[in-house]
């Protein structure tokens, strides 16, 4: 029998209607788990006092949340190449009040740190907004599949220019927030460069961007509005090389050694770990180089792994016998292997405290949508041949511990300061994450709420965070007890300094012009 969370959702059923991508995300495949029962009596508490203040501040800044939004659709960048979104950003932060105290951060051009600080001895809250598009995804703010402002090639199926703007909107709402109430504390905004690829998280995370924390908040675009204990998968991402001998294969295979045929003796041993790995675990590969021409013997061949566990310590294990399975292909074709261990994450550490103090901000935030937003919806829906359910208009009751298979680079911020986290409905219901119909719904007016709507709610909990000493030590004291003995020791190698493959032109000068004037870090 599929086990159940508290709420009564089959787990079986919850995952298997959902696409996991980016943070926390939750993508339903029908009416019946995004339209789920209201929560039970015992959720059913007043709505934070802070929930309408900040409401009152994000209708102030309605103007500069949406341009954020607005402006990082219409210019989407891949990861590592996010120079224009992060400028839009940084000016508007600026234009609010903040101080840029790093660009370039953790060695990463597109990164930034911003900060306000009002009084002296107050706590600090962080805010994690991401801006990176995805490739093929472009597309026009229409029910239906065509080319956006920049073309096809690249556009935003992760809703990350919503996730930005909501992220940076809720920072600079909850300034305002403090300034009425005179708290004293500081407020962070970290630009997070290249989520979908090599995320600077994990880069901040290593540097001890995140030591002196007291919280940080974020939230992902999704098909429904909830949170819960959701762990995200830890991640290591590694490049296998094979370098052998080259040779005619016509005329005298024998004089070559195939580096093609030791990375697809390298594969078929990966394979073979399936049957004795965790279920938990995920094996996925694909070939970046397998030769130039057949009747050459190929002397290079790359394979890029990516392996994820339920934990470090699992994903550790696994990465440790496909060292082996490379060694081991490499010694039966007399060839030789580099394992390049280049990337990896900690899983995402669920916070009990902050995921019902989220849930509360997350109820009292109106679902409403107009006929015509459910109408495009609907129209989506039908594009991609789903049951037109439309978009979902109740927030999910709170749901218990589950395991998702994809990773964030949040995870590593959760080891290290208590995490916040939620989804909020930006696309129809069924609909997945990194697909056309994302992009299109967040260059309208659903994916307007919500930018505007995540930062009411991010600033709400980012004020209750500023002000109630014992919400904050509930969340340390649950990321103590949640962590239990494991010591944070990132994953990347003293060595790896920066991502792979950022683009000469950002690396020019050590820091774009984008970003004249201001310090780099990291």
């Amino acid at each position: 029998m599929a086990q159940k969370d508290r709420t009564g959702i089959d787990r079986r059923s919850l995952l298997a209607a959902s696409a996991a991508g980016g943070a926390t995300t939750l993508a339903s495949g029908g009416v019946v788990l995004a339209q789920a029962p209201a929560a039970p009596p015992a959720a059913a508490t007043p709505p934070p006092a802070s929930s309408a203040v900040a409401a009152r501040a994000v209708a102030d800044l309605r103007d500069p949340i949406l341009r954020i939004s607005r402006e990082v659709w219409a210019n989407p960048e891949r990861s590592l190449h996010e120079a224009k979104s992060s400028a839009i950003h940084i000016r508007e932060l600026q234009a609010a009040g903040f101080t840029i105290t790093s660009t370039g951060t953790s060695g990463t051009p597109t990164a930034f740190i911003a900060q306000w600080t009002q009084g002296t001895g107050g706590p600090i809250i962080g805010y994690l907004p991401e801006y990176d598009a995805l490739p093929g995804l472009g597309n026009a703010a229409e029910p239906r599949q065509t080319p956006g402002p920049t073309g096809a090639e690249v556009g935003h199926g992760c809703g990350h220019n919503m996730l930005g703007a909501g992220c940076t909107g809720g920072a600079m709402a909850l300034k305002r927030m403090m300034q009425q109430a005179g708290t004293a504390g500081t407020i962070r905004v970290y630009g997070c460069a290249s989520e979908e690829s090599q995320g600077v998280k994990v880069y901040m995370a290593r540097d001890g961007l995140f030591d002196d924390c007291d919280a940080c908040l974020a939230w992902h675009p999704a098909p429904i509005a909830g949170t819960g204990a959701i762990r995200m998968a830890a991640n290591n991402s590694q490049r296998i090389r094979f370098r052998g001998r080259t040779a005619h294969a016509g005329n005298n295979p024998w004089d070559g050694r195939s580096a093609l045929k030791a990375a697809e003796l390298f594969a078929h041993g990966i394979n073979l770990m399936r049957e004795h790995v965790q279920p938990t675990s995920r094996l996925h590969y694909i070939y970046e180089n397998a030769g130039v021409a057949p009747n050459i013997v190929p002397d290079f061949a790359q394979v890029w792994l990516t392996i994820r566990g339920v934990d470090r310590a699992q994903v550790v294990a696994m990465t440790e016998w496909a060292r082996q399975v490379a060694e081991g292909a490499a010694l039966a074709t007399q060839t030789k292997a580099e394992y390049d261990l280049y990337y990896g994450m900690y899983d995402l550490l669920p916070n009990d405290t902050l995921i019902a103090h989220m849930h509360r901000h997350l109820s009292a935030t109106p679902l409403e949508w107009t006929a015509e937003e459910q109408a495009f919806a609907r129209a989506c829906q039908k594009e991609m041949n789903l049951p037109e359910a439309g978009l979902a208009t109740r927030v999910l009751p709170q749901l218990g511990e589950i395991s998702a298979g994809g990773s964030t680079d949040v995870g590593d911020v959760s080891y290290i300061t208590p995490v916040g986290i939620f989804g909020w409905p930006t696309m129809p219901l069924g609909v997945s994450l990194h697909t056309w119909a994302v992009t299109a719904c967040g260059g309208m007016s659903i994916g307007d709420k919500g930018s505007l709507n995540t930062a009411r709610i991010l600033a709400g909990a980012g004020f209750d965070l500023m002000t109630d000493a014992a919400l904050r030590k509930a969340a340390k004291d649950d990321l103590v007890r949640r962590r239990g003995k494991t010591e944070f020791v990132s994953a990347l190698r003293p060595e790896q300094k920066r991502p792979q493959g950022i683009p000469a032109f950002l690396l020019k000068t050590g820091e774009d012009d984008a970003f004249s004037g201001v310090r780099s870090a990291g």
